[in-house]
């Protein structure tokens, strides 16, 4: 295959015509581009016919390995110089408007006024520069909102500020969006976590709170984080602790249970729905809301206590908390009334005060939603066992020693 541009040009198209299934191809552009030079000067390619020159164009292409086009922009370039010189890369180079200093400009406005939007800040530089008669920012009075964005994501921006990327928004396809629907059947609870907040960089523990939607049934367990690692054995014994089988769970959407490990223990337990809140509609999770500041605000007060006394609360809500919550306070049951114009109005009657256990009961055939293995009469011996007040004294006992160890332990 040496010495192809000394071929005729009949050899050359028989050449063609015998290899249609056989291509070749030359590595490096300088090797290609002599090649041609030669192959145009050895044909006299100026004085070749049209039907001539399309026979030496279509050699070049198989040869070279080179598009048909390609191959015509070089024998152009051929035609008016009588070379083709390999041409050196040149990458596209805008001038640059915004100079290092206007970036930094930009990063210490941002630092001043938090990060506010891309409009909102470049309404600052053009009162900094127009009516404050600063000339620093006469380039940043001019900028785009557009491309300041662009410079706050450039390398530059970044060296004069970090600035915090917040967590994105995504769909989850866990969970029906809607709003838990128990038919006055027990066993539709909602669940919420309680942050109890971080003093000194010392992260705090936080309370999860699960409420029965018809009886008020609570259960509070507490975990150091709302990490799958330490969720999941609180929120299983938490869901065991429910005396009447679990139909519904319900959350916000928040990812410590829009999870696929939460899924499978509800699957594990047989709950048949899970739900979370729509968005702007605050009444979805309002019960469980509305117990965080009754119950667990109110006895545990809003003080931050550090995570390394999480299991120690854990326990005392076991053995102590949910007890008295459960059989010994009474709570409060709407009754809704449909006024003109569709309005819903609550009203809450004295004789409606219940606790959670005598609203259980209150229900028809309540004993046949009950689990395997409990008993109404188990039921009816943890009720009976000590007075109300007493076991909001046993609680409030056990409550302040546990206080009193958290704040030694600081």
């Amino acid at each position: 295959m040496h010495n192809l541009e000394r071929l005729s040009l009949e050899e050359i198209e028989e050449f063609i015509q015998g290899s249609r299934t056989v291509t070749f191809s030359a590595k490096g552009r300088e090797t290609i581009y002599g090649f041609l030079e030669r192959v145009l000067k050895q044909q006299q390619y100026r004085k070749l016919s049209k039907g001539q020159r399309g026979i030496v164009r279509r050699f070049l292409v198989k040869v070279t390995g080179l598009s048909r086009a390609q191959v015509t922009r070089l024998i152009t370039r051929w035609m008016r110089s009588r070379r083709i010189v390999v041409q050196p890369r040149r990458r596209s180079c805008f001038p640059r408007r915004y100079t290092a200093e206007d970036v930094a400009l930009l990063a210490k406005v941002d630092a001043a006024h938090e990060d506010l939007s891309g409009p909102a800040v470049r309404r600052i530089c053009q009162r900094e520069y127009t009516v404050f008669g600063k000339p620093e920012f006469e380039r940043l009075a001019r900028i785009s909102v557009g491309h300041l964005y662009n410079l706050r994501n450039s390398e530059t921006y970044r060296n004069h500020r970090v600035r915090v990327q917040h967590t994105q928004a995504r769909q989850v396809a866990l969970g029906e969006r809607r709003r838990p629907d128990p038919r006055g059947q027990p066993g539709y609870i909602r669940v919420d976590t309680v942050h109890q907040g971080d003093q000194e960089g010392r992260p705090g523990l936080h309370h999860i709170n699960a409420v029965d939607t018809v009886t008020q049934w609570e259960v509070v367990g507490c975990v150091e984080t709302i990490s799958e690692r330490h969720l999941l054995p609180v929120l299983e014994a938490m869901l065991h602790q429910f005396p009447f089988r679990l139909r519904g769970f319900h959350c916000d959407n928040g990812s410590e249970f829009l999870n696929h490990k939460v899924a499978r223990l509800l699957n594990k337990l047989l709950v048949e729905e899970f739900t979370k809140s729509r968005a702007y509609r605050t009444t979805d999770n309002a019960l469980v809301e509305g117990k965080n500041g009754a119950v667990v605000r109110k006895h545990i007060g809003h003080g931050p206590i550090d995570s390394e006394h999480a299991q120690a609360f854990q326990m005392f809500y076991t053995a102590y908390f949910n007890s008295y919550l459960n059989y010994h306070r009474p709570c409060g049951f709407a009754k809704v009334q449909v006024l003109a114009r569709g309005k819903r109005k609550r009203t809450y009657p004295a004789a409606d005060y219940r606790t959670p256990y005598e609203k259980l009961v209150s229900l028809p055939d309540w004993q046949k939603h009950l689990k395997e293995g409990i008993t109404a009469a188990m039921l009816e011996r943890e009720a009976r066992r000590m007075s109300d007040t007493e076991a909001a004294a046993r609680m409030q006992k056990a409550k302040l020693a546990l206080l009193r160890q958290c704040r030694r332990g600081r």
